[in-house]
């Protein structure tokens, strides 16, 4: 875990949560926009992901993952500032879980293109089999098939992510497992999600994310502040885009107007 500390006075603590396979030194761009303008910063790398100890791409339940946002919630807490979540693909997902089954002191949430479904699931027969895997070999791990850049259009994040030794391009047999169950949880009960102001943002032309599933979910839910927008010829990772300028100012824009202007 790290914090990163805004420049000049802060009015409110980011805490970052990163997708699947990457790490939070992937979010240099974002931690710095965030601290020019105001925020604190807390992130860290997932269990199995990044520097963390462990096999890569395994977790014993997506609760490891979930423990490990509380307490990097618990560490903004220390700031005295109101909290904003930001969570990424798979990092969307686990800020989901955790709203949905823990109370939390959190001012905002910011979802960029949340993993509730896939938009290439594997052939039915390797879904049943996987199953059959998770009882009897849960750490056995399979290529994720996502090629080079399906994530985005940067050309000098794809060089990057091509010769980057902390990127992980494989996953247990486990992970998989309980990312399905995770998904499912989130859709089968969504008026457990709290009742928060949600920022949604999602790549129009998301290539690894079922961007239909991640409307339908967000249709369900029945909180009073919830904002969906959608970014034409976007791909997943909507703050690596080229445009993610523009992407970042509307996301200011919604942190200041529940905390600065509001």
């Amino acid at each position: 875990m790290d914090i990163k500390m805004a420049k000049g006075e802060a009015y409110a603590v980011i805490v970052m949560v990163h997708g699947a396979g990457e790490h939070s030194g992937r979010y240099e761009w974002l931690t710095e926009k965030w601290n020019e303008n105001g925020c604190h910063v807390v992130l860290g790398d997932l269990p199995g992901q990044g520097k963390t100890n462990g096999l890569r791409g395994y977790i014993k339940s997506f609760d490891d993952y979930i423990r490990t946002v509380v307490i990097w919630i618990n560490e903004a807490k220390k700031a005295g500032l109101p909290i904003i979540l930001f969570g990424h693909s798979m990092g969307g997902l686990v800020l989901i879980r955790t709203l949905m089954i823990r109370t939390l002191p959190v001012k905002a949430v910011i979802l960029s293109s949340p993993c509730l479904g896939l938009v290439n699931n594997p052939p039915k027969l390797l879904e049943e089999f996987s199953k059959l895997l998770n009882l009897f070999s849960p750490k056995f791990r399979l290529d994720t098939n996502i090629a080079p850049g399906l994530g985005t259009r940067n050309e000098e994040l794809k060089a990057k992510d091509a010769i980057d030794p902390l990127y992980n391009r494989k996953v247990s047999i486990r992970w998989y497992r309980e990312l399905r169950k995770a998904m499912n949880i989130a859709h089968k009960e969504p008026e457990q999600f709290p009742n928060v102001p949600l920022l949604v943002l999602q790549g129009g032309d998301d290539r690894i994310v079922n961007k239909h599933d991640v409307k339908a979910w967000f249709d369900r839910l029945t909180i009073h502040e919830k904002i969906y927008k959608e970014w034409d010829g976007l791909f997943h990772e909507v703050f690596n885009e080229p445009e993610r300028e523009q992407v970042f100012q509307f996301a200011l824009h919604f942190v200041q107007k529940k905390l600065v202007n509001g």
